[in-house]
């Protein structure tokens, strides 16, 4: 299959959840890897599995919340690929569930710079890059509840709010330039992420935690992180060319209520 054939591709958060579904989808597609995290021993073993597999990908240090960090790894793999011809931004995290009046200003500034911040510099330092090769394809990772509430994580609803506003924002701005942004928002996915999350509530039974958590899906069932990851092949891909500016969800039905 070729749908991302030698396609240069920058994936945050890399190394587990989505976003290693995301990169290995996108390498089976024949896109070239540069894998950032902050998990280097699970980073460098996705990038030597895939290696392993005849699919080109090196992993790079990277914290989404420095400026200095992004722009660097930005740098060194368009360096060591020649180009780059798309960025997935889905490094993130959910953060603490207590209710706003709780939140300490601590707590409420982390999620915001890994899930907003993140985002801001790794389009700003992914645009030259994308500009010189002509164009390209940015997409970003939101959340069902970028687009409704929920009684729940108000830093976390915050941010995925702001992403999927600043992709359209960006898809206007750099349209002339042949770039093209669109936010992905998922449902619940089974990911260690949730899987902590429903630790951190209290689930002693993870089967039955996410069983029960499924049924809040009109399909009665949590998603997959390759659910997620098809849906960035195809917004990678030539495929959605006449796309931009778009939410691209994929939820289980979540929104349709």
């Amino acid at each position: 299959m070729s749908r991302t054939q030698d396609k240069v591709c920058i994936v945050t958060g890399a190394a587990s959840g989505i976003g290693r579904a995301c990169a290995t989808r996108l390498g089976e597609q024949g896109a070239k890897l540069a894998l950032f995290d902050r998990q280097d021993a699970e980073g460098e073993a996705l990038a030597a599995e895939l290696n392993d597999r005849g699919i080109a990908a090196r992993y790079w240090h990277a914290d989404v919340t420095s400026e200095a960090s992004v722009s660097a790894a930005v740098e060194a793999a368009v360096g060591h690929y020649g180009a780059l011809h798309g960025l997935v931004n889905n490094a993130g995290i959910s953060g603490s569930p207590k209710p706003t009046h709780e939140l300490t200003e601590a707590e409420w500034d982390q999620v915001q710079a890994v899930n907003v911040k993140g985002v801001f510099f790794g389009t700003k330092h992914a645009i030259p890059h994308l500009k010189a090769a002509g164009g390209g394809s940015i997409v970003n990772l939101s959340s069902m509840y970028g687009i409704v509430g929920s009684a729940d994580m108000p830093a976390y609803h915050a941010s995925k709010g702001a992403v999927r506003l600043m992709t359209k924002a960006d898809a206007m701005v750099y349209a002339e330039d042949r770039i093209r942004v669109n936010s992905i928002h998922p449902g619940l996915i089974w990911t260690p992420m949730m899987e902590q999350q429903l630790r951190d509530k209290g689930a002693v039974n993870l089967n039955a935690a996410r069983v029960g958590v499924g049924r809040l899906h009109p399909l009665g069932h949590m998603g997959e992180p390759d659910d997620i990851a098809w849906g960035v092949v195809y917004l990678i891909s030539d495929e959605s060319k006449f796309m931009t500016g778009s939410e691209l969800v994929i939820d289980g039905g979540f929104t349709a209520r």
